[in-house]
C-alpha cells in the first residue's frame, strides 16, 4: 500500500511543479506508472511461479503453489492488458472526451 502511495505522491508533485497540466495528463502518468509496477509484478510473479514448478520435485504441495504463483501473473497480465480499456470506460462514465 505505501507504494501505491508514493506513487500518488510522484505523480501529485509533477503536478505542483507543472501547473499547467491538466487532471487527463495525470490520470495518463498515474495509469502508465501504475501499469509498469503491475507488469514488473507479474513477471516476478511468473518468475517465481516457474521456479517453483521446476524445483518442485513432484511435491504436490509446491507444485499448487506454483500454479498459484503462475495464475497470479496471468491476472496481472491481464489486468495490464485491460488498463487502458477501463481508464477510457472511466472517463465516458465521468464524462472525459
Amino acid at each position: 500500500m505505501s507504494l501505491f502511495a508514493g506513487v500518488l505522491v510522484l505523480a501529485g508533485a509533477g503536478v505542483a511543479w507543472g501547473a499547467e497540466r491538466s487532471i487527463e495528463a495525470v490520470v495518463v502518468n498515474l495509469t502508465t506508472w501504475i501499469v509498469g509496477i503491475v507488469a514488473l509484478l507479474a513477471t516476478l510473479f511468473l518468475t517465481i511461479g516457474g521456479l517453483r514448478y521446476l524445483m518442485a520435485g513432484g511435491d504436490p504441495g509446491e507444485i499448487e503453489a506454483a500454479k498459484r504463483a503462475l495464475k497470479a501473473s496471468a491476472i496481472g497480465y491481464g489486468i495490464v492488458i485491460l488498463a487502458p480499456v477501463l481508464v477510457s470506460v472511466l472517463k465516458g462514465i465521468v464524462g472525459g472526451a
